[in-house]
């Protein structure tokens, strides 16, 4: 097997340094020191440590706390995806969301959609499912929430110079095809994603993620921060 090339260009057998390097422990281990009492930590946690990918001050919460603290305090944006075949990308949006508190996720087409890529923060993130682009639309108006479709098609405005709405439903597309065209009908306005380069599209989860930090910086200034 080809192995990984040294700066000067030589090539190194896979594996050959690996053993050399640390490895580094996820989290944190047991509690030290007299334990809370407070009902939103996880007596198992505590005792024997919490590996998960959450930040700190939900350090050995239970995840039924960290989804009720999150609750308290979600973006009034919301993400929809179409899901019509099976898109890999959908569970690295679901794990951007969660990183951003989207109020919640709409998963449009087929229920069963690929969580790899979440990395286990759907528990952590509200999930609603629509079996069509119509039933989302149905479900959008009667929360009165405009639907802002993503996606670099014809009369497209350009996301970082459009009057991104505060409340809102972000509309993504799939990998490859992008929105269907009832989406595209469905969404009260469209924007895209400047681009400079020689290809046309650039990946679903990352243009999700593009987006959503553009509606942070726009509705959540580092100024308000506490």
């Amino acid at each position: 097997m080809v192995g990984e090339r040294e700066p000067d260009g030589s090539e190194r057998d896979a594996g050959e340094h690996d053993a050399l390097e640390p490895q580094l422990e996820v989290g944190v281990g047991p509690w030290q020191g007299e334990r809370p009492r407070d009902d939103r930590f996880d007596p198992a946690l505590l005792a024997l440590g919490d590996r998960r990918n959450v930040v700190d001050r939900y350090r050995y919460w239970r995840m039924e706390a960290i989804v009720a603290d999150l609750d308290t305090r979600r973006h009034p944006f919301h993400v929809a995806i179409e899901n019509w075949q099976h898109d890999l990308n959908i569970g690295s949006i679901v794990r951007t969301a969660n990183a951003f508190t989207a109020s919640a996720v709409h998963i449009v087409g087929k229920r069963r959609w690929n969580r790899r890529g979440a990395m286990v923060t759907d528990r952590y993130q509200r999930i609603e499912h629509h079996e069509s682009v119509e039933a989302l639309v149905a479900w959008a108006r009667g929360a009165a929430l405009p639907i802002v479709a993503v996606d670099n098609t014809p009369g497209s405005v350009p996301v970082d110079a459009s009057p991104l709405p505060e409340r809102c439903i972000l509309l993504f597309g799939q990998e490859g095809p992008g929105l269907t065209d009832a989406a595209i009908a469905a969404a009260d306005a469209h924007v895209a994603i400047r681009q400079f380069g020689s290809t046309r599209s650039i990946n679903a989860a990352a243009a999700a993620a593009i987006v959503m930090h553009e509606w942070v910086r726009r509705h959540r200034p580092v100024a308000e921060l506490p």
